[in-house]
């Protein structure tokens, strides 16, 4: 047994580098104040009118982003499921293959694609149309989110539509049921572990992202994440920095156990 508890060394070794001292680092900055002493300063920094209206929009932008990944998901998910094994590994292929390339290189690509001369405009343009100005905006920040998002809420629901048994199906169409009963009786309360964990996986990181609002948002936007990195990057604030760090935790946290909720399986689903 002894032996055994050896091999868990490295794993013990990892959770406390990787999690539990960051987190401890960001709480003692959070509760300090630059003078040394203990203060909720930091924390209650977050009801300032400016660190409010940037988690007010980062909330609005991370709901409509999740909403839209989870509109365009669902159809895609059944999509796969209902498609033949070599097809639907090719097409879990092209979801999948945006995902090997590198995160801010996506992003960079959207900046070509959005910018006054760029690729969309010049398509714009070219059919007598006026130019948009779509860099900058909260619509660009959305659309990269989707992008750099979808995946990760396309692969649970699929992972969990896949499961669904085709004889509650056909028994449903045998007694009588049309499409749209089948999808709202069978296919959807059996897809909820899915969208749980694929709402979890799209909203947080939406909430707490700064560099697709930096790149898309050219810096005009600010969203609460780009308001911590300023903190800690550009002011050298690491105890403001923490503070609000830890007020996103809280969020996060609440997010998550609200999720759960409608999860009453507690299963992940996630290939």
């Amino acid at each position: 047994m002894a032996n055994k508890k050896i091999f868990a060394t490295p794993f013990i070794i990892w959770i406390l580098a990787g999690t539990l001292i960051p987190l401890a680092s960001i709480a003692y900055y959070g509760f300090t104040g630059r003078e040394g002493g203990f203060t909720f300063e930091n924390i209650t920094a977050i009801f300032r009118h400016d660190h409010m209206q940037a988690l007010g929009l980062s909330l609005l932008l991370a709901f409509i982003s999740t909403a839209i990944c989870l509109l365009l998901a669902f159809p895609m998910a059944m999509i796969l499921r209902e498609s033949r094994f070599g097809k639907q590994g090719f097409l879990i292929f092209v979801i999948i293959l945006p995902m090997w390339m590198n995160f801010l290189l996506r992003t960079m690509a959207w900046q070509v694609l959005l910018e006054r001369k760029g690729v969309i405009n010049a398509v714009i343009t070219s059919i007598g149309l006026p130019a948009q100005e779509m860099m900058n905006t909260p619509g660009a920040i959305v659309l990269g989110m989707v992008y750099d998002f979808l995946p990760f809420m396309i692969l649970p629901i699929y992972n969990t539509v896949l499961k669904i048994d085709n004889s509650l199906i056909e028994a449903a169409h045998d007694l009588g049921a049309g499409r749209a009963t089948v999808y709202s009786k069978i296919i959807l309360p059996l897809s909820v572990p899915g969208i749980v964990s694929g709402i979890t996986m799209v909203f947080i990181p939406a909430l707490t992202t700064f560099v697709i609002s930096n790149m898309l948002g050219g810096g005009k936007i600010n969203l609460i994440g780009n308001i911590i990195e300023q903190e800690f990057t550009v002011n050298s604030n690491w105890y403001l920095g923490s503070g609000l760090s830890l007020v996103m935790m809280v969020f996060i946290i609440i997010s998550m156990l609200a999720l759960q909720k409608f999860d009453k399986t507690g299963d992940s689903n996630l290939i």
